[in-house]
């Protein structure tokens, strides 16, 4: 992990604290800002706004109109026009794929709806779920065609995209560039459970993220992660979740199951210079499970830390700067 400086910079006295929020996708962004006396605080918060709600009103499942809706309504092989931003995304999310053997899929859209996870339901449909498992690509590269010098896209057999495990990443992302476009040094950008960390704060001692601990009905601290220029992504099994017959149901999706995920992984974290990534691993690895998804962070040298429910309890396994 990075380590903590004693020092404080020569403008830290110089700086305020102040925090900027506002709702998006079902819950809220917020940025945590040293700012000296000449900033404008009105259009840095504006600014934010816009960014996160562009990202959501391109790549929303739950907006008929977005971008991904448009997509994911369009026949078989029409080319559809998009924006650079959700081509970018879609881009990344086809990366990890690949690199994931398949743990990440954004082509699960059918799956999510299925089991009631998306705007479709809010239950499991038996029916739906046989429709969803019916086979299709892989490789979701082979079913989903993209141009990104032309920005347009096709999908090469039916399918339905959903891009919740990368989208909020993304967004932190953009929230990220809009604080340094603003001449922002020391900051922290966070939305849900991802975050990244522009500079450290201007002290010069990086910033103290709290890593929660896996438990259904109660909010807690497990630990804590230090970030400077970095981010943070953690995906886990138990904050949202369906119980179906006394089971319950993780939201997110095994595309090689075509089921929620069910392994004894609670939450994966990762660190990465773009919280995009750090997103879309964190729910690859929550997928792949405990040894393979050990097998592959080792493979891809990521800075993870898995917390698995054991019969003795929760055990931690961490790889890179989150090791132990």
């Amino acid at each position: 992990m990075p380590k903590m400086s004693s020092e404080p910079h020569e403008h830290a006295t110089a700086c305020k604290r102040i925090t900027v929020n506002g709702p998006t996708m079902g819950t809220r962004w917020s940025a945590t800002v040293d700012a000296d006396n000449t900033m404008d605080l009105v259009a840095l918060r504006q600014d934010l706004a816009a960014a996160v709600e562009q990202v959501d009103e391109q790549m929303s499942p739950w907006k008929p109109g977005s971008d991904l809706m448009r997509l994911n309504r369009a026949p078989v092989d029409e080319w559809v026009d998009l924006p650079a931003e959700i081509l970018e995304v879609l881009d990344g999310a086809l990366d990890v794929h690949r690199l994931s053997a398949g743990a990440f899929d954004p082509c699960v859209g059918a799956l999510v709806n299925a089991w009631g996870f998306g705007a479709v339901r809010d239950a499991p449909d038996a029916q739906a779920i046989r429709a969803a498992r019916q086979p299709w690509p892989r490789r979701a590269e082979a079913g989903l065609e993209l141009d990104r010098c032309a920005g347009r896209v096709r999908k090469r057999v039916p399918l339905q995209i959903d891009l919740c495990g990368i989208a909020k990443g993304y967004a932190v992302d953009r929230m990220a560039t809009v604080l340094q476009q603003h001449g922002v040094r020391h900051a922290l950008a966070a939305l849900d459970g991802e975050l990244r960390a522009v500079g450290t704060q201007a002290s010069g001692v990086p910033w103290a993220v709290a890593l929660e601990h896996p438990e259904v009905e109660r909010r807690a601290v497990h630990g804590v992660i230090e970030l400077e220029d970095l981010a943070v992504a953690t995906s886990g099994d138990y904050r949202r979740y369906l119980e179906v017959g006394g089971t319950r149901l993780a939201h997110t999706m095994d595309p090689r199951d075509c089921a929620p995920v069910r392994n004894s992984v609670a939450s994966v974290t990762v660190l990465a210079r773009s919280c995009m990534h750090a997103d879309a691993w964190a729910t690859a690895l929550l997928v792949a499970g405990p040894d393979e998804g050990l097998a592959m962070a080792q493979r891809m040298r990521l800075d993870v830390l898995f917390l698995l429910r054991r019969a003795e309890g929760l055990v931690e396994l961490g790889l890179g700067r989150l090791g132990r």
